[in-house]
């Protein structure tokens, strides 16, 4: 197979709706396609001897199947494409040849032939466009978006600047000369269409972002190829990055010219440990702003109809942990206050903890009737959502297999729920690379 000898690919959109994708492999570059994947709808199956923080959520939460080990004949069965995404090249290599043999389309993650590609894929104003560009991947994902701001008329304070058309432009780090940047940015919780335009922006200057689990994972898909992405993934009660970790990923890569986007779920300053990782940032001397986000607190009820206040029936809301019991010594809520405090209670990361939760209010007077809500998932298409009185609401949720990421409302304005209502999709804004990575630099 002499792949190198084809001056030009066929150009063809796949339909992966419910169709096996297997995926070889499960590190960062695993994690942006296997987000690609989901959005197209594919059933997709990684394969890989360990599972990264971020894939090993999704299997637990059944949005991938996972066969942990190492790839062996057999692994292709049902495929209808393959994607080789290993850390080892020979691994890659054997999954390229057993595809070639199965007749079935594979792409490589790591660069080599193989013979198929992922262009640089975009979606604006009900327009798909697809670029490749010799597999320079930075190159089609300027051309890319070029294409779309054409046709969509993308403006609203996101010019294409020329820069970037050309495929030039200087980098950050070179700006900078030798210190780079870190930019604290809140993604919003699960849909691409939610994260801000100024944290697109610093996606756009992104040489290395370092990415939480619970953000919208099309934002990472669409990154150019040669934009590093890092796990960063904190799963409850499983897999997680020490957050000393992550600070120091984070001063690593800035203090060697690069541009780094630490990207996470909501907003950074909402039980997200932004502050922290400022000071980090600030102690070692390296530049670092903060981006907001949308916060899931407010937005994710609002995926299913319920508004944390209401005229003429609430004034305010409290949003609060709910990640140990009421009983622990490690809680520092006042849930007897909170009982009689008459706003809407937000509670987040709580599923585990709900009916204790609800014991000590319900003992401390608020009323067992009181209308509680679950909303898992929100503005996802795996969006679902379960309504009942206070009192009830912990086994609605154990009925309907309720898990985190969820957020829990207690309060009048939780009896607007539509358990219906899914997330709606907003459009995904175009990434534009703003220049190529600094020279010279080993980002593995």
């Amino acid at each position: 197979m002499d792949i190198s000898s084809t001056s030009q690919g066929y150009p063809l959109s796949l339909c992966l709706d419910g169709r096996r994708v297997v995926v070889v492999g499960a590190g960062a570059v695993a994690v942006r396609h296997v987000a690609g994947l989901r959005a197209a709808g594919a059933d997709v199956l990684v394969i890989a001897p360990r599972l990264s923080a971020s894939l090993a959520d999704l299997a637990a939460r059944g949005l991938i199947k996972v066969r942990q080990g190492n790839y062996r004949a057999g692994d292709l069965d049902g495929a209808w494409l393959v994607l080789a995404c290993a850390s080892q090249a020979a691994v890659n290599s054997a999954v390229t040849a057993d595809s070639e043999k199965l007749r079935l389309w594979c792409v490589r993650g790591d660069g080599g032939e193989a013979p198929a590609w992922v262009p640089a894929v975009g979606r604006a104003g009900g327009v798909t466009v697809a670029v490749s560009a010799g597999r320079d991947g930075r190159r089609a994902a300027a051309v890319r978006d070029a294409c779309l701001a054409a046709a969509a008329g993308i403006r609203d304070g996101l010019p294409l600047r020329k820069d970037v058309a050309a495929g030039g432009g200087r980098s950050h780090g070179e700006a900078a000369r030798g210190t780079g940047r870190v930019s604290i940015v809140g993604g919003g919780p699960g849909d691409p269409g939610l994260i801000t335009v100024a944290g697109l922006e610093r996606l756009r200057q992104a040489d290395v972002v370092v990415a939480d689990r619970l953000i919208a994972s099309e934002l990472l898909a669409r990154l150019p190829d040669d934009v590093h992405v890092i796990d960063a993934a904190k799963v409850p009660g499983g897999p997680a990055m020490r957050q000393e970790d992550i600070n120091a990923v984070l001063i690593q890569h800035a203090l060697e010219g690069r541009a780094v986007v630490r990207l996470k779920g909501g907003d950074p300053y909402v039980f997200g440990r932004g502050r922290e990782e400022v000071d980090a940032c600030l102690a070692a001397g390296i530049p670092v702003d903060t981006v907001p986000g949308v916060t899931s607190a407010v937005a994710v009820p609002a995926a299913a109809g319920i508004p944390v206040t209401h005229r003429g029936m609430t004034q305010g809301f409290s949003v609060v942990s709910g990640h140990v019991s009421p009983a622990d010594p490690r809680s520092t809520v006042n849930w007897r206050a909170l009982a009689r405090g008459g706003t809407t209670l937000v509670l987040l990361m709580a599923v585990e903890h709900v009916a204790e939760i609800a014991a000590e209010l319900i003992a401390a007077g608020l009323t067992a009737g009181t209308p509680s809500a679950c909303v898992a998932d929100g503005w996802t298409p795996q969006q679902r959502a379960v309504a009942a009185p206070l009192r009830e609401l912990a086994r609605a949720m154990r009925t309907a297999k309720l898990r985190n990421p969820a957020v829990i409302v207690i309060g009048e304005t939780a009896g607007y729920c539509s358990p219906a209502t899914a997330g709606t999709r907003l459009p995904l804004r175009a990434l534009v690379p703003a220049r190529p990575a600094p020279p010279g630099k080993d980002f593995s």
